[in-house]
């Protein structure tokens, strides 16, 4: 018979429950999820990850880089600008994108740093 993983009681620590509820409701949490959601795309994850190794990258570079057409890299790059998680200027006809801040930038390095630790620990 395996141990269940559950709680016998209602509440163990009702100070820290009631702490931990407060702060939840102050934290746009539907908004955090949003951003991992466009971040869990392989595509748009490759685009962030290459916009974490240069200052700023034109859609067709973007494009060279992921191995995509213009329309992909451009579809990819407009949705991460809906979820604010990168910029883009104009000069004439091209467009270049960039991280909008460097929380995201951080993110994706964690996240890079962690899977290289992983990969490590499964061989």
């Amino acid at each position: 018979m395996t141990p269940k993983d559950t709680c016998e009681l209602y509440c163990f620590d009702e100070v820290k429950v009631q702490r931990v509820q407060n702060s939840l409701m102050r934290q746009d949490i539907s908004g955090m999820a949003n951003m991992f959601k466009a971040l869990a795309d392989e595509t748009r994850m490759k685009v962030a990850f290459a916009l974490c190794q240069e200052d700023e990258l034109c859609v067709c570079d973007v494009a060279n880089i992921i191995g995509s057409t213009l329309a992909t890299a451009s579809h990819h790059l407009r949705t991460l600008k809906k979820m604010n998680l990168v910029k883009y200027r104009k000069e004439g006809k091209l467009v270049f994108y960039s991280m909008d801040d460097d929380h995201v930038r951080q993110l994706i390095k964690l996240a890079s740093a962690h899977r290289q630790e992983m990969m490590t620990v499964e061989h």
